[in-house]
């Protein structure tokens, strides 16, 4: 991926003052403005071959037929952002809203499909002793393993909702290998850059427990207490260039018999030598659930359910500057006394094949096979879903 395509990722997923420089800016006033996105679309084949399915599983079971065919954005929504900056008082200010339109819609009248509004927030700071940020942005725990998900250009998995389109996104390698970061209301303050090393600290909206399905839950979010995420990082440059980081989350969960502190913490490491790109990152947490934060973490009786994963990934750059990449990831939901005999999902796999071609700076043409499995504690609700993928995402 070149530089250009890798500062527009980093601004559609991550936008903030810092990484707002990869579209089309001008003066106003005292402000400079920068208007940034993508819009993107694939051609979906979805292949199933089981009838039953965990509860929280993500491969998706046949109905009439095995196939179900879409055209759908993929990981990355369709994007507009804004983004205006200045400086005054000797301190730096900027404000970021965006909106994602949907792409997608199975019937007709349905209007174009639905829409999102993921960010809405303000920061300020110095580089001389950091910045803060409020509002709605995209959360910590987890941000840094979906922005280095290679299907972050793609597809992925089509997740639990179905595989006929309709969606404004589809999962990519979200619950199968890493927990979502989503887009939280937060206030956070992250330390300039000292050498490498940065440390990121929010002070989150605590957000309700959530189940899948038929899986009972006992248990709502906490309102009256904050929940709080962070993630220290230390990058380095040269032949052999990187990141390793750390994260975690915590928040109280109340509700049924109990009354617990959901946690999860993190670790992943990205290094590049020459065209070769490798990453490796795991999480483990107790009452995080898996697929999305808090989902699934509690039984019927609230007693928190353990989960942990992780994946690993490879990339190469070829001569003609197409990206090859492999990856293969897992979630893991462990089940507790009161899940006996439950379908609840036991863990959900994905193996990733993906060609990714910059036929200019701003676009890539994007072609992916991912293979997912979803295993119950039941052994009986299984399932296997094949996706295949071709498309293109355009940055600007």
């Amino acid at each position: 991926m070149n530089n250009k395509i890798k500062a527009a990722v980093a601004g559609a997923v991550l936008a903030s003052a810092s990484v707002a420089n990869a579209g089309i800016t001008w003066d106003a006033g005292e402000w400079t403005v920068d208007m940034n996105g993508n819009v993107n679309a694939f051609a979906i084949i979805n292949d199933s071959s089981d009838t039953e399915m965990a509860v929280g599983g993500l491969a998706n079971t046949k109905s009439n037929d095995d196939t179900a065919a879409s055209i759908n954005t993929g990981l990355l929504p369709s994007w507009l952002g804004f983004t205006a900056t200045t400086r005054q008082n000797d301190i730096d200010t900027s404000v970021t809203i965006s909106f994602q339109p949907g792409a997608s819609v199975t019937g007709g009248l349905g209007g174009g499909g639905a829409e999102e509004h993921r960010q809405a927030f303000l920061t300020f700071g110095d580089k001389s002793w950091g910045s803060v940020k409020v509002g709605k942005d995209l959360g910590i725990f987890g941000s840094t393993a979906i922005l280095n998900d290679m299907t972050l250009l793609g597809v992925g998995s089509q997740g639990i909702v179905g595989t006929a389109g309709g969606t404004t996104t589809t999962l990519g390698r979200i619950g199968t290998g890493y927990i979502y970061a989503d887009w939280n209301g937060q206030i956070a303050y992250t330390t300039p850059n000292m050498n490498g090393l940065s440390l990121t600290l929010g002070v989150m909206q605590p957000w309700n427990s959530t189940a899948s399905g038929a899986v009972s839950e006992a248990t709502t979010g906490s309102t009256d207490q904050f929940g709080f995420q962070g993630q220290g990082s230390y990058s380095w440059t040269g032949d052999f260039a990187g990141k390793v980081w750390a994260g975690f989350f915590s928040q109280e969960v109340t509700g049924g018999l109990n009354e617990d502190r959901a946690q999860a913490f993190e670790v992943g490491v990205s290094t590049s030598i020459s065209n070769i790109n490798l990453v490796a990152y795991g999480y483990s947490g107790e009452g995080v659930g898996t697929t999305a934060l808090l989902r699934d973490g509690f039984d019927a009786t609230g007693e928190m359910r353990d989960s942990d994963g992780g994946y690993v990934q490879a990339t190469y750059v070829i001569p003609t500057g197409t990206k090859l990449g492999v990856s293969y990831g897992v979630s893991k939901l462990d089940d507790n006394a009161a899940d006996a005999g439950d379908s609840l999902v036991k863990e959900n796999t994905m193996l990733t094949i993906g060609a990714y071609h910059p036929l200019t700076k701003h676009l890539n043409l994007v072609a992916e096979y991912s293979n997912v499995e979803a295993e119950a504690h039941d052994t009986v609700s299984d399932a296997e879903s094949n996706i295949f993928s071709v498309g293109a995402i355009l940055f600007f």
